[in-house]
């Protein structure tokens, strides 16, 4: 890789004038603003190792690295903040947590500045905003997939569901239950959690009353991990498909390999369950970088910074024209070939992960191409 200029996280905006001089100024910059502390800090941390790879590969191009925590109000600011360089200004690289994207929106409009995300939140490209670009399945893919899956494969039709009351699991958790009932599966138990819920066994209490026959989540690292360790711990045996946080290496890691046999999880991908050369080497290029095992977060905010830079080389380099180029080109990644369907929506791909209660590493049990698409 060609070495570039790295930001390390922190709570506020390091400027790259500090390490460029005037020079700064003359050359793109992709503001990087991600959720490194709260709830969603292990996902966010993936984030923005993904965009740093990528954008540390073309030296001819400059970024900064905001925290934006989990608040909106946090977010926005971070977006003016770095809106003030605004002629040098390629684009933006969002948060994933769906709050804060929803309140920056009316921001790229007023600028006029792609704003390119990995959030799921599906009303994020419902609101007619030609400025936002999704570069990870939204829940109208990996949702679709995670209850085909459950119905299908597992030959189940007795879920209980159990969601985060953030914008994300309820966006997640309507998208599950309209999909369960076309495949004739009535979910028997819906519950949503708090993110700062610890004890789930009231909630396990009441899903387990219902008699399902397989658990629905779809929630956060941290509480996905939770929910799974006092699920076992209760003696519940049932399958656990999770959300695509439970794909994260970081989020195996906080449960023993025993207590996630019959656990899977849908995602746009898993690198460390390889498939590829070109995966593989990805996956051994990021260990190397930052200590730790990429995951689906991390290799879509890769691909995504990856087509940006493709673009400013095909001489968009912001504003309208990178907004043009993005809207209507088609970009072979790592994870998936992207392309626009019209509302900004580029990943259209999902992938099922199970676990073999032997080790903390996935494999890939199912793919489902194109399913935003089939229509």
């Amino acid at each position: 890789m060609q070495p570039g200029l790295f930001v390390p996280a922190v709570s506020t905006v390091v400027s790259l004038t500090l390490l460029c001089g005037a020079a700064f100024t003359e050359v793109p910059r992709y503001p990087v603003l991600v959720p490194l502390t709260g709830f969603l800090s292990l996902e966010g941390t993936s984030q923005r190792n993904g965009a740093v790879m990528a954008l540390e590969e073309d030296a001819s191009v400059a970024y900064e690295v905001h925290d934006t925590g989990t608040s909106p109000e946090v977010a926005v600011n971070a977006m003016e903040r770095a809106l003030r360089d605004r002629i040098h200004t390629g684009a933006i690289i969002g948060p994933i947590l769906g709050t804060q994207m929803l309140a920056m929106l009316p921001l790229a409009e007023e600028y006029g500045v792609p704003l390119v995300t990995i959030s799921g939140t599906a009303k994020l490209t419902e609101m007619g905003n030609p400025w936002i670009f999704r570069f990870f399945p939204g829940d109208a893919v990996t949702k679709v997939a995670h209850a085909r899956y459950v119905v299908e494969e597992l030959g189940r039709r007795r879920p209980a569901i159990l969601y985060q009351t953030t914008a994300y699991g309820q966006s997640g958790r309507g998208q599950l239950e309209t999909t369960f009932r076309s495949l004739g599966a009535e979910p028997v138990y819906q519950e949503g959690l708090d993110v700062s819920v610890k004890d789930m066994t009231p909630a396990l209490s009441k899903a387990m009353a219902a008699r399902p026959d397989v658990l629905v989540l779809h929630m956060h690292s941290g509480p996905t991990a939770l929910l799974i360790r006092q699920a076992r711990a209760r003696g519940i045996d049932l399958p656990i498909v999770a959300g695509s946080a439970m794909h994260q290496p970081s989020t195996a890691a906080l449960l023993e390999p025993s207590e996630l046999k019959d656990v899977c999880a849908e995602t746009g991908a898993s690198p460390i369950s390889g498939g590829s050369p070109e995966m593989e080497r990805f996956t051994a290029e990021y260990r190397q970088k930052f200590g730790s095992d990429p995951d689906a977060f991390a290799l879509a905010q890769y691909d995504a910074t990856r087509m940006l830079l493709l673009a400013r080389h095909a001489g968009a380099t912001g504003d309208a024209p990178l907004r043009d180029w993005l809207a209507r080109s088609e970009y072979k990644g790592l994870a998936m070939t992207y392309r626009s369907d019209g509302k900004g929506n580029m990943a259209h791909d999902a992938v099922i992960v199970c676990y073999d209660g032997e080790t903390r590493t996935p494999h890939i049990v199912q793919r489902y191409e194109g399913v935003d698409l089939a229509n």
